[in-house]
């Protein structure tokens, strides 16, 4: 999971669907079971709130964005003024109580378009970060040859490799296969490509992993 601290009352987390499954819970839980997605909600707000200390008072307004490999959440704390109360409002004392999302809140509504109208979602391309290049070496020589296409940048002192599928070759098993493999030495990120091709440097415009072997690895 990746957090990001907006400011005093924005908090941002990045969750991969590995993440979600390694939690104890699947994607159709988060998306389609009310209880299961307050659930994992509760679970990261405490790990955020170890992590940096963002503490829940009153309610809550919550924006989820249901990507490829996972989903995005930012909560803020809604502002109350001195001459309001929340719990005048809400009637009760336990900010948890406060949280009141839609029951899809999970829900990519794309993606249930598609499923309504029994079109596969396509699960095409995942982006990695690194804290460090050194991650890469072990991995290298670890992982399989698989049919992807890759590229590696460096953004704010971390790299990224940006991975794309071959359709014809890997199934949705191959890729979560590839992708539980290199989540040892890394994670998913929710970085996107543009950006990185904006404002990050690119190192390696192809075979990441088989070029990082072939130099590194020996």
């Amino acid at each position: 999971m990746e957090i990001e601290r907006i400011n005093d009352n924005t908090v941002k987390f990045y969750l991969s669907y590995i993440d979600i499954e390694e939690r104890g819970f699947t994607r159709e839980e988060v998306w389609y079971n009310r209880d299961k997605s307050e659930e994992l909600f509760w679970e990261m707000m405490d790990e955020i709130n170890d992590e940096t200390e963002f503490e829940i008072e009153g309610p809550l307004w919550i924006q989820v964005h249901a990507m490829n490999n996972g989903i995005e959440v930012t909560v803020t704390r809604a502002q109350v003024s001195d001459d309001d109360n929340a719990d005048a409002h809400f009637g009760m004392d336990d900010p948890r109580k406060h949280y009141e999302p839609d029951p899809s809140m999970f829900t990519n509504p794309e993606q249930l378009m598609n499923e309504l109208n029994d079109e596969p979602v396509v699960w095409t391309s995942d982006m990695f970060v690194f804290e460090e290049f050194e991650n890469l070496i072990p991995l290298s020589k670890k992982i399989p040859p698989y049919s992807v296409k890759s590229s590696l940048y460096s953004f704010e002192n971390k790299f990224y490799m940006h991975v794309i599928y071959d359709e014809a070759e890997m199934d949705d098993e191959d890729k979560s296969d590839f992708c539980s493999i290199i989540s040892e030495y890394g994670s998913l990120s929710q970085v996107t490509i543009h950006r990185l091709e904006e404002y990050g440097k690119i190192i390696m415009e192809s075979d990441v992993l088989e070029t990082v072997h072939k130099y590194f690895g020996e």
